[in-house]
């Protein structure tokens, strides 16, 4: 597996910080997205499964024109649906998490977890809380199997990284 470190932010003192720094870096992490219709959507669907590590108000902040919208669902419910272009991966049985991985390969749906830092389960992009700073991984092999083109800008941000 092929995981590159990557962006970090400041996490902001006091009420609120944390919900902002992760609002912030799931908006501009689907902001580098293509997804293989062309479309610039004005509004992408997130579906949110399990329970976030990082926050409990999850509203991504997409810099520039756009939006996301937030679903909440359990892992049965996700896989029945078809307007998910993201999929969150909170806390969650490994068990479900395996199943959505499945069933997002080969699909057009970006996968961003706060519940998996080292991207063993699969998940594109794995975020993680160190020392009042909120990074990301990136699991290139999972990207690799998927139809969606990510902006390699994103991909370098951290100038690096290793591999596992």
């Amino acid at each position: 597996m092929s995981v590159q470190a990557a962006s970090q932010t400041v996490v902001e003192d006091g009420s609120g910080g944390m919900t902002r720094a992760v609002n912030r870096m799931i908006g501009g992490i689907a902001s580098y997205v293509r997804w293989p219709d062309g479309s610039a959507a004005s509004t992408r669907v997130m579906c949110l499964v399990g329970t976030p590590r990082l926050t409990d108000r999850m509203a991504p902040d997409i810099p520039g024109p756009g939006s996301i919208a937030v679903r909440l669902m359990n892992a049965a419910t996700a896989t029945d649906r078809t307007d998910c272009d993201i999929l969150f991966l909170g806390k969650m049985p490994v068990a479900d998490r395996r199943q959505l991985i499945a069933w997002v390969r080969g699909r057009p749906i970006l996968t961003i977890t706060d519940d998996d830092a080292a991207c063993i389960y699969g998940a594109m992009f794995c975020l993680n809380n160190k020392a009042a700073s909120l990074s990301f991984s990136v699991n290139l092999d999972a990207i690799g199997r998927g139809p969606l083109r990510i902006d390699p800008r994103v991909l370098r941000i951290g100038g690096g990284g290793g591999s596992s």
